[in-house]
């Protein structure tokens, strides 16, 4: 099965602010089919969420990744959010990426979004797919 990427953004974002059409090939260089297969994209669901003490734009995540894989992991623009709001939310991961701490907390994946004027829209899939379900 293959499953397809979407964005879901809500209809009512102030179009002043949004984004202009623009091919990204001018600001990133291209990569080798060989360097996107090392990259481990797959389905997952936010399970839980918590603020992290003294910041406003992070908080404190765990992913099921399916397969009894859980993951703690730095969720960013907390600013337009409640933590509590996100909890079963299914989404898109990088989940071999380095790990790497931020605000005493070790993040194990990163959650993958469209990124306009800093707020993220995270990607996900429009189907019910298993949990872990590899992106290609």
């Amino acid at each position: 099965m293959k499953l397809k990427l979407v964005v879901l953004i809500k209809k009512n974002y102030n179009n002043q602010n949004s984004f202009k059409r623009q091919s990204l090939c001018h600001f990133m260089s291209h990569v080798s089919y060989d360097d996107f297969a090392k990259l481990d994209i797959r389905v997952a669901k936010i399970i839980d969420t918590e603020p992290i003490e003294g910041k406003s734009r992070i908080i404190k995540g765990k992913i099921d990744l399916g397969n009894d894989d859980q993951r703690d992991v730095i969720i960013g623009g907390a600013q337009y959010f409640q933590p509590e709001d996100i909890v079963g939310k299914t989404v898109i991961v990088l989940a071999n990426l380095e790990p790497k701490k931020m605000a005493g907390v070790e993040s194990n994946a990163m959650l993958l979004a469209a990124d306009v004027d800093d707020k993220p829209f995270w990607l996900t899939v429009k189907e019910d797919v298993p949990l872990g379900s590899p992106i290609k």
